[in-house]
């Protein structure tokens, strides 16, 4: 999340944090250190390091902050790990752990660096899908020239029907509006070009559905739009969604490896570097991926976050200001609102009180959604 374009974020709601600090190629020593940030700039939240307590409090001293505390969990999913396997026989593992605060109503989201085959699976299995929701997505924001713009799903499911794309765009829709502060969103879906005609049969079926569904859709977008920021939203399956954000990673790398390299030739290059070192600082701060935190898991009964494996302290504390800011509207409730069948009774929070309204007027799935 970059956290400039939060706007009307809901900041006087207090949330509780379960970090799975052993979660990542650098935990717990940066989880730890990105949530010290956080809590002694958020004093208001609380967060729960979820891990090893022994090597945690030899990473936070004997005096832990007032707003936080310790939760122990013996084991940890290594990142090469088979996920369905690997949470069979680790029972005690930190994102297990993690998830089950959610689900005992002791935690309002989940941030972890870890292994995200594994956080998902554990989502899904600890906290379950919201209903009417088949399948959760993986959203993520990608920068371009104008501000980032969310895109999903980059990971979750490999095979989505047009249905399935109608309901990521609507839980995309959510997450835009109420945690990013987005008013109207507009959606698009990732093709093969602008034209409705274009793309498969599931672009195509998911076109005629999307017009149908109430949200701003503006049509269909093409790969080499992405860095005008075409939409508020991008929709696409999971294959498609992970290729496309690789790609960015791997070819914003090469440039920047490139301008390197010319400027390290010979004493031109040292001097173009001196003369051009404020715009190339500007352009380093505008893909500056770390501010973007990391990538809501929707659908599912709680908040998820999963941020990159290789984050740091800085991007740590980023990620759990998306988990906050996502808790706070309550973005699981508000996603079953959205799905929640005509007449059926409304979701309810772990004390039993009725959430989701926040103003969000109940509606049936677009046409072709599940009932």
């Amino acid at each position: 999340m970059d956290l400039t374009t939060v706007r009307g974020v809901e900041r006087t709601r207090k949330v509780r944090l379960a970090i799975d600090a052993m979660g990542g190629d650098h935990a717990p020593d940066e989880v730890v250190a990105g949530a010290l940030l956080y809590a002694a700039e958020f004093p208001d939240d609380e967060l729960i390091l979820v891990g090893d307590p022994e090597r945690i409090r030899g990473l936070t001293g004997a005096a832990l902050p007032s707003n936080v505390s310790l939760e122990a969990a013996g084991q940890v999913i290594e990142m090469h790990e088979h996920p369905a396997l690997a949470l069979r026989e680790k029972r005690d593992a930190s994102i297990l752990v993690a998830c089950d605060l959610v689900k005992r109503g002791r935690a309002d989201a989940v941030i972890t660096a870890g292994h995200t085959g594994a956080a998902m699976a554990a989502a899904v299995l600890r906290l379950g899908r919201v209903p009417g929701v088949d399948r959760p997505a993986l959203a993520i924001q990608l920068i371009t020239d104008s501000g980032p713009f969310v895109l999903l799903d980059i990971g979750a499911n490999p095979d989505s029907t047009p249905e399935n794309l109608v309901q990521y765009a609507h839980m995309g829709s959510l997450f835009a509006e109420r945690a990013l502060g987005v008013a109207q969103p507009r959606v698009a879906l990732l093709s093969i070009g602008e034209e409705k005609g274009k793309g498969d049969a599931r672009i195509q079926g998911a076109t005629a559905l999307l017009d149908q569904s109430g949200l701003n859709f503006t049509g269909n977008v093409e790969g080499k739009d992405l860095v005008h920021h075409p939409a508020d939203v991008v929709v696409c399956d999971a294959v498609l969604g992970n290729v496309t954000i690789k790609f960015f990673e791997g070819l914003s790398g090469f440039i920047f490896d490139l301008w390197r390299k010319e400027f390290q030739a010979g004493l031109r290059g040292r001097l173009a570097y001196l003369l051009m070192r404020p715009g190339i600082r500007r352009i380093q701060a505008t893909f500056d991926y770390e501010v973007l935190g990391g990538s809501p898991l929707l659908g599912v009964r709680g908040t998820v976050i999963i941020t990159h494996g290789r984050a740091k302290r800085r991007m740590i504390t980023h990620a759990i200001a998306v988990g906050a800011a996502a808790a706070r509207v309550r973005l699981p409730e508000l996603i079953g609102e959205t799905f929640r069948r005509p007449g059926a009774a409304p979701p309810t929070g772990p004390d039993g009180e009725a959430v989701g309204g926040d103003g969000v007027p109940a509606q049936a799935p677009a046409a072709g959604s599940p009932a």
